[in-house]
């Protein structure tokens, strides 16, 4: 599957506010292998992109430890696209995995196209570094039913403009519901100019790269329309954004922690004992970067990468 993707710059370092780089690099060679045997035994999609923004979505066939070398399987129709020659021509293309609730990224050196008698593969040398990055190092929240909202444009049809329910978002990334009615988008899409709309006083400009689709069951009920879920990795467009997002998560975090407070002074009450009760002060205050401190990002009482549904 090919796709347009704006992927100059993967801001690596930038995405990981709780680990540091050097922690998530694989240094055992055999270790490295053991990783790529995997996404080659489970057929885990991998998204080769270039620096120019040219991008195939592919699966690794071969890992040649002898030989040091991968192979990476090709369509007929792929092998003699135009779009296949700016990857090969490329100086860096850059590997992306989702095995599991990580992230693996590695880099393909010597990237040549071999044709046989019976397939066409993708060649290349084995990565001599990999990244193994855990997918939820940040809280993920999910918002009331009534908010927030993604507004974009349907990549395949510009002029089909798209109001999107947020189901749930971290400081990574966000999982949109996706109306059976829409036409489906593909994982590796990349879209440009997001707008987020968090609540009324909050709205965030993002690029969306899609990650992975899940399609929802509609239950049963009659007249309820079945759906997919989009997860989607974002690159917010300025640093006040990701200010004003991590302020929003906190402030989730807090509400969520107050309601299951009452909710256990409530029990407590009706069963005639004393249950102390958590006073926390909310700080609403728009445009101060230190409002309601840190809490969702520290990792102050909850588990990280669970999902908290804060108050409306």
């Amino acid at each position: 599957m090919v796709m347009q993707a704006d992927l100059r710059a993967t801001r690596t370092e930038a995405r990981l506010r709780v680990a540091p780089l050097d922690d998530c690099r694989v240094r055992d060679p055999a270790e490295r292998l053991a990783l790529l045997v995997e996404l080659r035994d489970r057929g885990t999609p991998v998204l080769m992109h270039a620096p120019d923004g040219h991008a195939l979505r592919t699966t690794l066939s071969v890992v040649d430890a002898a030989a040091a070398r991968l192979a990476f399987a090709l369509s007929a129709a792929e092998s003699s696209a135009p779009y296949l020659s700016p990857l090969l021509d490329a100086d860096d293309v850059t590997a992306i995995a989702h095995p599991g609730p990580v992230k693996l990224q590695f880099e393909l050196t010597g990237l040549v196209l071999v044709r046989g008698q019976a397939s066409v593969v993708l060649q290349s040398a084995l990565p001599e570094e990999m990244l193994r990055i855990q997918r939820r190092e940040s809280f993920r929240v999910t918002p009331p039913v009534s908010a927030p909202v993604a507004y974009l444009r349907h990549p395949a049809i510009p002029d089909m403009s798209l109001a999107l329910r947020v189901l749930d978002l971290s400081l990574g990334g966000c999982a949109l519901r996706l109306p059976d009615d829409v036409p489906p988008l593909s994982p590796g899409t990349h879209i440009a100019g997001v707008t987020i709309e968090l609540d009324v006083n909050t709205r965030l400009r993002a690029d969306l790269t899609l990650q992975h689709l899940t399609h929802l069951s509609s239950g049963g009920s009659p007249g309820q329309m079945s759906s997919a879920r989009v997860g989607c990795e974002w690159r917010l467009a300025r640093v006040e954004d990701e200010r004003a997002l991590q302020r929003w998560i906190d402030q989730a975090q807090v509400r969520q922690r107050l309601r299951q407070r009452s909710t256990i002074a409530e029990a407590g009450a009706s069963e005639g004992t004393d249950v102390p009760v958590l006073t926390v002060q909310l700080l609403d205050t728009p445009g101060d970067p230190g409002a309601a401190g840190t809490a969702g990002a520290a990792g102050s009482g909850g588990p990280a990468g669970a999902p908290v549904p804060p108050a409306g």
